[in-house]
């Protein structure tokens, strides 16, 4: 998909992802989809919301995932 997304759990990241780093994320995942790295104006609060939504998903979806060894991702 997009190589510069980067994994963002134990063990791969030491420590629990910060909401700046599952924001970059999210901003990556958007541009990928959409092929815009930066939305015209009569995009840009639809590209936003989108951004916005998925980072609450993958802040939700790291709360939530127990890796092997039953340790909790964040």
């Amino acid at each position: 998909m997009c190589r510069s997304i980067k994994t963002l759990r134990p063990p791969v990241l030491p420590e629990e992802a910060t909401e700046e780093e599952i924001r970059a994320a999210a901003l990556q995942f958007v541009r990928k989809v959409s092929g815009f790295r930066a939305p015209a104006a009569h995009n840009q609060e639809v590209f936003d919301r989108a951004v916005d939504e998925i980072a609450g998903a993958t802040a939700r979806l790291l709360d939530g995932l127990e890796v092997r060894g039953g340790v909790r991702a964040s």
